[in-house]
């Protein structure tokens, strides 16, 4: 057992031989096909929305709910569902997940109005919050830390061929409005895709747990959902109730909530050593710092994805095929980039990788504000090919590394608690620059616009919304200098495990062979002594560069 092992998570973990490798590459293509459900799911939506305005008779601020309305009930339950499978078992929790997925694409198919709409979305949140957080904690759980590198570049690999495959699957299945059922079955797709990783799932998957996490933190929950709640509730309804002042106490209100969680998650992990929030996490440079840049990430993304939407069908007039076929540059340079990070530029250059993607992503927004002035209302998809692949590229070079950064020193039996609070922070972001879309875009559009008024009016809009964007990137490459110069994972967990292994052909068969070299330093104490030291030396942040 590695020194971060439990007995629960090396029973679940890859026997050696040929059997078992095949049988954890597959649990892994399971895992990344719900992973690549749910992506697809957010830009299907995403390029369908004026298609869903127009045929329900959704409102503007309905449409931003349809977006919103998940984004929030993903990112309060999040911690929630990584924490339920450190207890009832990650693959438990995973079908689960995968399950309600299902069902609720199913309500978002069938809904009868707009309002049944946005409730299923806010069930299809709640319900890929239980799967989303197990697929990094599967993978983190199952894979060494010298292989997690090339995992990692698959998954970031499938975050571009989703941003691919959604925008275009969205348009045709929009345009083809099969058996009559206009933008419906951009949801009812996911039904047989959700059936099949059941099936499979069942089969292939292995099952870890942490064991220490001895029950749910109840209040912890409430206290995380109510500050989420107070938080980005009025961020997304403000401008169309006036910004009342409830609102402005609310969002104040929130960050008193969250000191209440974190006074109470420290007595909490005093008291029996089960908290909803693992507060000792923060104590890792790498996870804290990639924390705060996976927030402010998130919020550019919000902003940005939303508002290319609407500039390009309701601004431009371009029908969904159109506009998904604009954005296949985009996804092919994110897909390249990410795969091509992780594995060639990151062990070589390191930090600087993820920096240059972000002035990189910046550069490419800027390019995209000066053709849009320059071309207005006449640009044309090939016009716009060059902004979007620099913009990809950028964002390719961030997103697949920065897990592999966040999650580096992670101890294994935290995976769960880990990956939940990133897929928070990131989804916490989004919601809030699906929140600000309502300042920084539709504030800048009139309320009452002739028809030849509303394409200028979208153009500059999207360009004010922009330049916010470049700023964002801007604080995001200054946040990236608190990043490790190097994840220590690609330059010392794969030396580390195999002077382990070799240390281990001369040691008892009890004795850690996975782990640290500092942690099979300790040779005088218990089997469980070695574990516990093990785990808490795992805990200090360990740099190279």
């Amino acid at each position: 057992m590695t020194s971060t092992e439990t007995p629960e998570t090396a029973l679940s973990s890859p026997a050696p031989g040929a059997a078992a490798d095949r049988r954890r590459w597959l649990a892994l293509a399971i895992v990344m096909t719900a992973a690549f459900m749910d992506l697809v799911d957010v830009t299907i939506v995403n390029i369908a929305i004026p298609s869903i305005k127009q045929d329900a008779g959704a409102s503007f601020s309905q449409i931003q709910w349809i977006t919103a309305g998940y984004a929030l009930a993903f990112a309060a339950g999040l911690v929630t569902g990584g924490r339920l499978g450190d207890i009832h078992g990650r693959k438990r929790l995973f079908l689960l997940g995968v399950a309600g997925f299902t069902v609720a694409s199913a309500l978002c198919g069938f809904a009868a109005n707009p309002e049944m709409l946005v409730a299923s979305r806010i069930l299809q949140g709640a319900m890929a919050a239980m799967m989303v957080p197990q697929v990094l904690s599967i993978v983190h759980a199952t894979f060494p830390a010298h292989e997690r590198g090339k995992v990692f570049g698959l998954f970031g690999a499938i975050v571009g061929l989703g941003a691919v495959s959604g925008p275009l699957l969205g348009a045709l299945l929009t345009e083809w409005n099969l058996f009559g059922l206009e933008w419906r079955p951009i949801f009812l797709i996911n039904l047989p895709v959700g059936v099949v990783a059941l099936i499979l799932g069942r089969r292939f998957i292995s099952e870890s747990k942490a064991p220490k996490a001895l029950k749910l933190d109840l209040v912890g929950v409430a206290l995380v959902t109510l500050g989420l709640l107070m938080l980005l509730y009025p961020l997304t309804r403000g401008r169309e109730l006036g910004w009342p002042l409830w609102g402005y106490v609310s969002m104040a209100g929130s960050l008193v909530v969250f000191a209440a969680l974190v006074a109470y998650e420290k007595r909490k992990t005093a008291r029996d050593g089960s908290p909803l929030v693992e507060l000792s996490l923060f104590k890792v440079k790498s996870f804290a710092a990639g924390i705060a840049v996976q927030t402010v990430f998130g919020v550019a993304l919000g902003i940005f994805f939303l508002v290319w939407t609407l500039y390009m069908q309701i601004g431009l007039g371009w029908r969904p095929l159109r506009a998904g076929l604009t954005g296949v540059p985009f996804s092919i340079a994110v897909s390249a980039a990410a795969g091509m990070s992780v594995q060639l530029l990151v062990p070589r250059f390191g930090r600087k990788v993820l920096q240059a993607g972000a002035l990189i992503m910046a550069l490419g927004v800027l390019l995209y504000i000066w053709e849009s002035d320059r071309y207005g209302m006449d640009i044309a998809p090939w016009q716009m090919a060059l902004p979007l692949v620099v913009m990809g590229a950028g964002m390719g070079f961030i997103v697949a590394p920065l897990t592999d950064a966040v999650l580096s020193d992670v101890p294994r039996e935290h995976s769960g608690s880990a990956s939940g609070l990133i897929n928070t922070v990131q989804q916490m972001g989004n919601a809030l620059g699906l929140g600000l879309v309502s300042v920084l875009f539709f504030g800048e559009i009139g309320d009452r616009l002739t028809p030849a008024q509303v394409g200028p009016a979208f153009v500059n809009a999207f360009q004010h919304a922009l330049g916010w964007v470049a700023a964002v990137l801007a604080v995001i490459f200054l946040l990236m200098f608190a990043l490790p110069k190097r994840p220590a994972q690609h330059v010392e967990g794969a030396q580390d495990e195999t002077d382990a292994q070799e240390q281990g052909r001369s040691k008892d068969d009890g004795q850690d062979q996975g782990g640290n070299q500092k942690s099979g330093r300790d040779q005088g104490g218990s089997q469980d002594e070695g574990r516990e030291q093990g785990a808490d030396q795992d805990l200090k942040p360990e740099f190279v560069g």
